[in-house]
C-alpha cells in the first residue's frame, strides 16, 4: 500500500500533466484563432477589391434616387413600326368647355389656361428643342382638346423651357417622361384637369400622352411612347411624335437609365435630356 508521501507525489505528477495538457490546448486554440482571423481578413480584403474593381459603376438601392452614376443596362429592343394613329370611336362636339382646377403649388410660374369654348378640331405643331436634338410633335385637338389647350398654354408661357426629362423606362413600358420643372417627378403647374380617354384606348410607338397620379389629375407632365406600352386606358393621348423625333428618343433610350425609379419602372436617363424650348408653330 502506498504511503501518504507517495500518494502526494503521484497527485503532484498528475496535476503537472494536467497543467501541461491545458497549456498545449490553449496554445492550439490561439494558433487556430489567429489562422481564422487571418483568413477572414484575406476574404474581406478580397471582397472589397472585387467590389471596387467590378462594381464601381453601380449604385445601391439606398442611394439610387440621388446617384448620378449610370448603372449597367442590358441591350433593349425597340420596335421600329409606328402604332396606328389614335382616333376616337365617336367624334367630340366642335367645342368643349375645359375645367382647370387649382391644385397645389406651381413648380414654375404660369397663368391658368382659358377653358371656355375650346376647339376640338385641327392640330397644333410643337417642337421640343432639346440638347439631344429636336422632337417634333403634332397635338390633335380631336383626341383631347383640354390637354392640347393646356400644353399649348404652358408652352407659350415658357413653362417647359430649360426643364429636364426626368424619367426613362426601357422595359415593359418604353417611354420618356418630361414636363416637371423640379426634375424629380413631383412638380406640376398648380392646377389639374380631367382625363380625356375612351373605352378601348391603347398605346404604342409614336404616342404622346399625359402622365397622372390617378384619375383626373392631369397637369404638366407628359410621356413620349417610343415602344411597347401595355397600359390601361387611363392616360390621355393628345398627339403623336414624328419619326425624326422618335430617332432622338431611341438614341436616349439605348443609353439606358440609372434605375432610380425601379419601383415604378426605369430611372433618370443616363443620357441627360433638357428641353431648352417648347416651340409652338405660328
Amino acid at each position: 500500500m502506498p504511503s501518504n508521501e507517495q500518494r502526494r507525489e503521484a497527485a503532484k505528477r498528475k496535476l503537472e500533466r494536467q497543467l501541461v495538457r491545458r497549456a498545449q490546448r490553449a496554445r492550439r486554440r490561439r494558433i487556430t484563432s489567429v489562422s481564422v482571423t487571418a483568413a477572414v481578413v484575406i476574404l474581406v480584403a478580397g471582397g472589397v477589391w472585387w467590389m471596387v474593381t467590378y462594381s464601381g459603376n453601380t449604385s445601391s438601392a439606398a442611394d439610387q434616387s440621388s446617384s448620378t452614376t449610370p448603372t449597367t443596362t442590358a441591350p433593349i429592343t425597340i420596335p421600329t413600326k409606328l402604332a396606328p394613329a389614335p382616333k376616337r370611336p365617336t367624334p367630340l362636339p366642335a367645342t368643349e368647355n375645359c375645367t382647370y382646377t387649382k391644385s397645389g403649388d406651381a413648380a414654375k410660374p404660369n397663368n391658368l389656361p382659358n377653358g371656355a369654348n375650346i376647339s376640338s378640331q385641327g392640330t397644333v405643331s410643337v417642337t421640343l428643342k432639346t440638347n439631344d436634338g429636336d422632337i417634333p410633335l403634332t397635338l390633335d385637338r380631336s383626341l383631347a382638346p383640354c390637354a392640347v389647350n393646356s400644353f399649348v398654354s404652358l408652352s407659350t408661357q415658357g413653362y417647359y423651357d430649360n426643364t429636364s426629362c426626368h424619367r426613362l423606362s426601357t422595359q415593359g413600358l418604353q417611354m420618356l417622361q418630361c414636363g416637371d420643372p423640379k426634375g424629380d417627378g413631383s412638380g406640376g403647374p398648380g392646377y389639374k384637369f380631367d382625363d380625356e380617354v375612351w373605352t378601348g384606348l391603347t398605346y404604342g410607338r409614336g404616342y404622346l400622352a399625359m402622365a397622372n397620379s390617378g384619375p383626373n389629375t392631369n397637369g404638366s407632365q407628359f410621356f413620349l411612347v417610343y415602344g411597347d406600352a401595355q397600359l390601361d386606358p387611363s392616360y390621355t393621348v393628345f398627339g403623336t411624335i414624328s419619326e425624326a423625333g422618335l430617332k432622338v428618343i431611341d438614341d436616349i433610350a439605348r443609353a439606358g437609365d440609372d434605375g432610380a425609379f425601379a419601383q415604378v419602372g426605369g430611372g433618370h436617363p443616363n443620357k441627360k435630356v433638357t428641353i431648352t424650348k417648347a416651340q409652338v408653330a405660328a
